[in-house]
């Protein structure tokens, strides 16, 4: 049975209306009516047996094989009506899955002129990104590649005729994309080149890590084809060129419309001389040649300042910022964004807009032009709830080491009440920033009775704790006076963990670090139950002395049966890191393993120093996992300790006393804990 007893094909879903709106705005050809024909009862009978003989798992892989290779010879011709069956559809799928390269594109070289109404249709998709996801199983083999270039640039020419219904349609739009995918050598389930802003995008912003779109070689799986990327994206622009500006902000098409081209800008990222000539026709200027100082006249400028507080536009500018080449981007900051600064970040649109600029600022002396414009309005844009801005900002400012002190004193003052307020209550306000910034008294607000911590405002405080120890000295204040009970709070919040491990992972004092961990004696066991504590537990023994260590284990003791019945993997993963078997049946063992590793730890540091460059830390690093090979065993551990020990005693008054002296870098969970933790973002640059 098919989809519908219509034999004309219905192109499209956003409505009659709203296609024929896009069609006159962008000048498009119109798609030639195409009539769909019936399927004979041979064929669909043919088809279902196929299907039945798929479901009956009785076929070997070879003569699978086969069958598929017939099937797709029997479907020439036909591919448009079987393609858009609601039934036979899904048997399409399973036999463009399990064919060889040579019949996938014969199918694809067949239906290329109507390829377009294929990837419009809603069973039709499905077929045509499958097809396209197989091929792309054999594009590494060099044997293939001159076929499937041949057959993909007979598609790119199919689409290329009237590239706006794909573009503009919702499954349509899909399927373009993942071509572009395939097309710019990516993987084709790649998020972010399908419009989903994943939390690396987050992450990169915030510096939380180094990397860009386009400049991954893990997104990268294979060449791609370059040149037939440009061709499609050259179609997509030549039907938009007329009036991109409106057909952007358009309600009927924009969101696909957009979609399709973030994604063939971030595919192009890294190749200058096509983005100089793709940005301009998207910003709508008329000058399609890059002259410096003369590509945004004034006329056009003001417009696109209104454009970004679109939804859609705002969206593109992200993207165009950040893929922009150097030149360009400077234009577009001194152009576009200068003294408007604060107008866009008061904008739920714009501000968006506003943070990708300040992600990607390439100088010192952008941020000093932003700080100049948005510094004075800080307290302005957590009160309208734009923390994104001030976040973005941080990141740059640590990125590019300037105006850090300002930053965080501006930071501080936004949320007291008056400059003679106590330090106390900054940690606590930007933990809670949407409730505090709504509190009427502000100087009668306390800690709130709410479940979850402000996403963004710990976000901010990680960023905080990333500068150097004397640039947040109140914040430093506030965290070591709050009490036990909101310590506690801030530890099992997810959010708040890792503001805590970022506070232990800062350069400031062992003795302000350890002081915080004393407040949570007592709680450690309850905390390993919790899926964020069990990181904090981690650093917080990772940075204490060796009466902490002992204090945290004794906890965990006290809790070892429960956290092995939940089964939980960082909770038995953090039990084994600690040896909290070992420290439950042999304490005085387990002490002498630690105080014989904390001798080794001192021991490296006096050969090795503790001022590191990046390559340094690397290097380093790599020198302490050799050293945790080679820590003594249990055995040896006891025979050092019944021979008198004179190394570990010689280090144990070193070890106590050591909650005064300078904080040691942990090595264990540092690399550990990037890997263990699910979606953890990474960490901040060090301050140089």
């Amino acid at each position: 049975m098919g989809r519908d007893n219509s034999n004309f094909y219905n192109q499209g879903s956003m409505g009659k209306g709203g296609r024929n709106k896009v069609k006159n705005s962008l000048n498009a050809d119109p798609q030639p009516t195409v009539v769909r024909n019936q399927i004979d009862p041979e064929t669909k009978t043919y088809f279902s047996e196929i299907a039945n003989l798929f479901e009956s798992s009785e076929i070997e892989l070879e003569e699978r094989s086969v069958i598929c290779s017939n099937a797709l010879e029997e479907a020439k011709g036909k591919e448009f009506e079987l393609a858009t069956d609601y039934i036979i559809s899904h048997t399409m799928q399973g036999l463009l899955e399990g064919s060889d390269v040579d019949h996938l594109c014969g199918f694809l070289r067949s239906c290329a002129e109507l390829f377009p109404m294929i990837a419009t249709d809603r069973c039709g998709s499905h077929v045509a990104e499958t097809a396209l996801k197989s091929v792309a199983t054999f594009v590494q083999e060099n044997d293939y590649y001159s076929l499937i270039e041949d057959t993909l640039n007979s598609v790119c020419q199919g689409i290329a005729a009237n590239p706006i219904d794909m573009m503009c349609n919702q499954h349509g739009s899909h399927v373009l994309r993942t071509l572009l995918c395939l097309c710019g050598g990516v993987r084709l389930d790649s998020p972010e080149f399908h419009g989903v802003k994943s939390s690396s995008a987050l992450a990169n912003r915030l510096n939380l890590q180094a990397s860009r779109v386009g400049g991954s070689d893990s997104v990268h799986i294979h060449q791609g084809f370059p040149g037939l990327l440009k061709d499609i994206v050259s179609a997509m622009l030549k039907h938009t060129r007329e009036d991109s500006r409106s057909i952007l902000v358009d309600q009927c098409s924009s969101l696909v419309l957009q979609v399709c081209l973030n994604t063939a800008l971030k595919l192009l990222a890294g190749d200058n001389e096509e983005l100089l000539h793709v940005i301009p026709v998207l910003l709508g200027c008329k000058n399609q040649n890059l002259i410096e100082g003369n590509l945004i006249d004034k006329t056009i400028a003001r417009d696109i300042v209104k454009l970004m507080k679109e939804p859609a536009f705002s969206r593109l500018m992200e993207v165009i910022l950040e893929v922009a080449p150097e030149c360009l981007y400077e234009e577009l900051f001194m152009k576009l964004f200068r003294n408007s600064l604060f107008e866009l970040s008061s904008d739920k649109c714009g501000n968006f807009v506003v943070q990708a600029l300040i992600s990607y600022t390439r100088d010192e002396e952008q941020v000093k032009l932003i700080w100049k414009e948005l510094g004075p309005k800080c307290k302005d844009l957590l009160e309208m709830g734009c923390s994104g801005v001030i976040a973005s900002f941080v990141a740059a400012s640590q990125r590019l080491q300037t105006h850090g002190l300002e930053c965080c004193q501006a930071l501080a003052d936004a949320v007291r009440v008056g400059s003679d307020e106590s330090p106390r209550y900054i940690i606590p306000r930007i933990l809670f920033l949407e409730n505090y910034f709504r509190c009427e008294d502000k100087s009668s607000w306390e800690w709130p009775n709410v479940s979850k911590m402000h996403v963004m405002g710990s976000l901010i405080l990680q960023a905080v704790f990333k500068f150097p120890s004397d640039f947040i000295e109140p914040y430093i204040k506030s965290l070591t006076c709050m009490e036990t009970e909101q310590i506690l709070k801030v530890a099992k919040d997810a959010g708040g963990a890792r503001v805590l491990e970022a506070f232990l992972d800062s350069d400031i004092s062992a003795k302000h670090k350890r002081r915080v961990i004393s407040k949570l004696k007592g709680h450690f066991g309850e905390l390993a139950k919790n899926p964020s504590g069990c990181f904090t537990v981690e650093k917080c023994f990772t940075v204490s002395n060796l009466s902490l260590r002992e204090a945290i284990a004794s906890d965990l003791a006290t809790v070892q049966q429960a956290l092995e019945h939940s089964k939980a993997k960082q909770s038995l993963y953090l039990l084994r890191k600690l040896d909290i078997d070992g420290y439950a049946k042999r304490p005085d063992l387990w002490r002498s393993k630690q105080e014989s590793r904390q001798a080794t730890y001192d021991e490296f540091y006096a050969a090795f120093g503790k001022t590191e460059d990046a390559t340094t830390h690397s290097r380093k690093r790599k020198k302490r996992e050799e050293i945790v090979d080679h820590l003594p065993s249990e055995e040896h551990a006891k025979d050092v300790d019944s021979k008198g020990g004179k190394r570990v005693k010689k280090h144990k008054e070193k070890v106590e006393s050591a909650s005064d002296g300078p904080p040691k870098t942990p090595f264990l969970s540092e690399e550990m804990q990037g890997k263990k933790r699910k979606g953890k973002t990474g960490q901040l640059k060090a301050w140089k």
